[in-house]
């Protein structure tokens, strides 16, 4: 297969700008491109609402107590194997009800990155490892916000659903400047005084809106633009959130949804994540924390990975049913996985050489699975994908050519995926 990018230096005498704008059939990217694409394409890209639900699961899943067990061997550990809706694909004995939606997944068992501590791998998976250009990049649900804007909902395009505080996270947008941070709500809550008091009409909010509008607009004369669109970015996003407060109202969710997902953090978590997915929210993030199991490390996934299983699939299921998994991209992640030895606290510490991620959804082959580890799970006997190539799958599954598109920094073009990387085609439809 031939995994060169689709330009070479000598195609930048005619800018990729250029070329794009004249490419008008072909799909490259989306709303948020603005002059990178020509105007039909955007609009067909955005019209098609494409969206991501990203589930975090921060510390490192054990793979082989999850998506590539190895039973019966010197590291599998104590727990069994059990089939899954696809012939000879096995799931960890812990995952009975994802095993049962695996012909709707998308399973790489072959990733191989390079950080295996937490405050280097965390950064560099949410942000693809693309080349050092001196920039710091933007995490993926900030280039997605940048890349495809909000749905037609006008909801904010990049929520992140977390145990522990919420609020505005600029940090996650890099050089894409503040206004493409993720809005975060802690502990699966609404920010505070998102309702408006009563004491204060809708005619008086929009009446203060407007002289907020003024005010911005003198502000941003003759100063730098970018802080100051974030800034009424964001009051922007909130008075369409103030619209949608129902969302966070628990007593519209159906009680029998919430037993299917579990009544525990986690899959309010996830549930809420739905919620949001069907209103219109472009991506959706969802932690996970508690996942470092250096010590007692089968008895932490013994708790764990039921409460990730009965919330997972029933995410999996609820979209397939609603039809949604042809317009929503679902990654199921950690930094990376975790050790085959056993260490002196019946623990696995951090293994970024060998381990697994799951997808499901548009642009993606379901019932697949890419890759394979040998026969002890300790190293991939296949081809090794590293992030940079998930980015490229994740990109091209959303419809956005990440060999073509770029990012417009400042006049400086910086690509938008690991340019010596390419897509993972057998993932993809």
């Amino acid at each position: 297969m031939n995994h060169s990018p689709l330009c070479t230096p000598q195609d930048h005498h005619l800018s990729r700008r250029q070329w794009l704008g004249a490419a008008a059939g072909a799909t490259v990217g989306a709303a948020g491109l603005g002059g990178l694409l020509s105007p039909l394409v955007a609009e067909e890209l955005k019209a098609q609402e494409k969206q991501v639900l990203f589930v975090w699961i921060d510390g490192g899943m054990s793979q082989y107590e999850s998506w590539d067990p190895k039973p019966d061997t010197q590291f599998g550990g104590p727990f069994r194997s059990i089939q899954t809706t696809l012939p000879g694909v096995h799931f960890s004995e812990l995952m009975p009800r994802t095993a049962t939606v695996m012909d709707r997944l998308t399973v790489i068992r072959s990733l191989c990155t390079q950080d295996n501590s937490h405050s280097a791998g965390v950064p560099r998976i949410q942000r693809g490892d693309p080349k050092d250009r001196g920039v710091t990049y933007p995490f993926f649900g900030s280039s997605i916000a940048k890349l495809m804007g909000p749905c037609s909902s006008g909801l904010p395009p990049y929520v992140w659903i977390k145990p522990g505080g919420g609020g505005f996270k600029h940090q996650d947008a890099g050089f894409l400047g503040p206004k493409y941070g993720s809005l975060a709500f802690g502990d699966g809550q609404p920010p505070d005084n998102l309702l408006r008091p009563e004491s204060v009409t809708e005619e008086d909010d929009d009446l203060r809106n407007r002289l907020r509008e003024l005010a911005n607009r003198r502000y941003a004369e003759n100063r730098r633009s970018r802080n100051n669109e974030a800034n009424s970015y964001v009051y922007d996003m909130a008075r369409t959130l103030m619209s949608r407060s129902d969302l966070f109202d628990e007593a519209q969710i159906d009680p029998r949804d919430v037993d299917r997902y579990g009544p525990h953090e986690f899959g309010r978590h996830m549930l809420l994540a739905r919620r949001m997915l069907e209103a219109g929210v472009r991506f959706v993030k969802v932690n996970s924390y508690g996942w470092d199991t250096h010590g007692d490390n089968f008895n932490g996934h013994l708790s764990l990975m039921p409460r990730f299983d009965q919330a997972f699939a029933s995410m999996i299921e609820d979209l397939g049913e609603r039809g949604m998994l042809e317009n929503v991209l679902v990654i199921s992640m950690s930094e990376f996985g975790r050790t085959p030895r056993i260490n002196g606290h019946v623990g696995r510490d951090h293994w970024p050489e060998a381990w697994s991620l799951a997808m499901a959804g548009t642009g993606l082959q379901p019932g697949t699975v890419v890759g394979e580890t040998n026969e002890l799970g300790t190293f991939v006997a296949t081809e090794e994908y590293d992030i940079g190539h998930m980015f490229h799958t994740w990109y091209h599954a959303l419809g956005i050519d990440s060999r073509i598109v770029e990012y417009d920094n400042d006049g400086q073009p910086l690509p938008i995926a690991h340019d010596d990387m390419f897509p993972v085609e057998e993932a993809l439809a």
